[in-house]
């Protein structure tokens, strides 16, 4: 059985997540309480589900504390287990429940809405380290679609870990999920020439502006070189997911070839997906 479990802050976009798992065939059951996660693993087993995506999370009340030792428990099994945490800024998270007009779960005549979601971000910091987090503070929904079809894919069996490289804007701000965070700012800027500025880090004709520069292929170098130096070492802390992130300015030239580069550098040492944040997702069939 292939077990999703996706957890997050309220209003991170988990109902999304989850109606992508459910379009996937995936048994989809939404804000179940953390103690009914094993009794509900073993009925949709013995029902002969191969195919289950589960959202735990606050609204469950404080037994989801319990929830790194459950999933320890599934680990330990024969069961394919991955977790999905999502995360966003507390001020993205504050224009949502204005525009939606909703109640947080944990907000009331006491706390003010800020305060009710600091109390649920210190209440799910251990939960939010067991497993991959995506930041959706920037991005679309059709963004976060895609990114959650990616983190389902099934990975190679020869593989123990999932290397993502996201590009992204300084601008914008900073992702939240990356553990790994270079900063490609100080390299030319294809966006001063105008006949570069409405292209990508993946066209040719800015690849060719960006490798012409001496200094960009001597960071992109080193990047390479400390990621690998390191990569051992998260190797053997058992991490499933690493995000390195990748920024320059807008994120659409500099960090966009960096992040595609690196993507094709690493594919032989471990699973790899390539993310822009700042771009359109290029969705499945599209050119």
């Amino acid at each position: 059985m292939h077990i999703v479990i996706i957890s997050g802050l309220s209003g991170s976009g988990k109902s999304i997540a989850l109606n992508v798992l459910e379009d996937a065939a995936y048994y989809c059951v939404d804000n179940l309480p953390s103690p009914l996660l094993q009794p509900l693993v073993d009925h949709l087993g013995l029902r002969g589900y191969d195919k289950v995506a589960v959202a735990i999370d606050i609204r469950g009340g404080d037994s989801i504390a319990m929830l790194p030792q459950q999933l320890a428990a599934l680990r330990a099994t024969d069961l394919e287990l991955q977790f999905l945490f999502l995360d966003s800024k507390t001020e993205t998270l504050r224009k949502r429940f204005s525009e939606t007009r909703r109640r947080h779960p944990l907000a009331d005549d006491q706390k003010t809405l800020t305060e009710a979601i600091a109390e649920e971000r210190l209440r799910l910091a251990r939960v939010a380290e067991l497993g991959h987090h995506i930041d959706t503070s920037d991005l679309k929904p059709n963004a976060l679609r895609e990114w959650v079809r990616q983190f389902i894919t099934a990975p190679d069996g020869n593989q123990t870990l999932t290397l993502f490289f996201e590009s992204f804007g300084f601008k914008h701000g900073l992702p939240l999920d990356a553990e790994l965070v270079f900063d490609v700012r100080c390299l030319p800027n294809p966006h001063y020439e105008p006949a570069l500025r409405d292209l990508t880090g993946r066209d040719a004709p800015v690849i060719a502006f960006l490798e012409a520069e001496a200094e960009v292929i001597r960071m992109r170098d080193d990047i390479a070189r400390f990621i690998a130096n390191w990569l051992p070492c998260y190797l053997r802390d058992n991490r499933s997911y690493l995000t390195v992130g990748i920024g320059c300015t807008g994120g659409q030239h500099r960090s966009v070839y960096f992040a595609e580069w690196l993507g094709r550098e690493f594919r032989d040492r471990a699973r790899v997906l390539v993310r822009h944040r700042e771009l359109a997702p290029v969705l499945p069939g599209t050119p």
